[in-house]
């Protein structure tokens, strides 16, 4: 389990395809205390490590993750929000998040104002997942509060502390990024989707 609050920003150094699955080679501060079997957050998917080598690790992503998040868009130079999982002593500075990543969207529009940032996105509502207004959402990993919530879009509001120490400092309208949608907000829907 994570919390959405990005520890670090690596660095893809190296992809390696085997068969549907993908292994990526990161490099970031926090690579070299990281172990094996390890969970670690990549852009709000978790991924095992699978190998350590000084400030490097290793991870695979199967053809299923590829499929549904921007993992698989990845390339050799590309920036990746990086948290490893919350430890049970821990503060719980975010939201519950899970890694699991729900769908893709698209950034729409990107707004500076007087110090801080407005990002709006747009996703499929063809996979019902929603929103709500001062609700939690998981973008690329980050713990955000959306507002301008609507069918299939939201907006977020960027500090500049998040803007520079995450990977929004990159991101540009066309881009894709991962969304997990709050947990609690989706077994609220679940459950009323049973009643009807």
């Amino acid at each position: 389990m994570f919390t959405g609050i990005i520890e670090s920003v690596g660095s893809v150094v190296k992809i390696v395809t085997e068969g549907t699955n993908k292994n990526f080679l990161f490099e970031s501060k926090i690579s070299g205390e990281l172990r094996v079997d390890q969970s670690i957050s990549h852009n709000g998917v978790c991924l095992t490590v699978t190998k350590t080598i000084g400030h490097q690790h290793w991870v695979t992503a199967i053809n299923e993750t590829l499929l549904k998040s921007n993992v698989g868009l990845l390339q050799v130079g590309d920036s990746v929000n990086l948290e490893r999982c919350m430890i049970a002593n821990g503060r719980f500075d975010g939201h519950i998040v899970q890694g699991h990543v729900d769908q893709i969207a698209k950034c729409t529009s990107i707004i500076e104002e007087n110090g801080s940032w407005l990002f709006d996105f747009e996703y499929d509502d063809g996979f019902q997942n929603i929103t709500a207004e001062k609700g939690s959402i998981t973008v690329n990993g980050v713990s955000l509060t959306c507002f301008n919530s609507e069918i299939n879009t939201f907006r977020v509001a960027i500090i500049p502390y998040t803007f520079e120490n995450t990977t929004f400092k990159n991101l540009k309208v066309g881009d894709s990024v991962n969304l997990e949608f709050d947990i609690i907000g989706k077994y609220v829907k679940r459950l009323l989707n049973l009643k009807s």
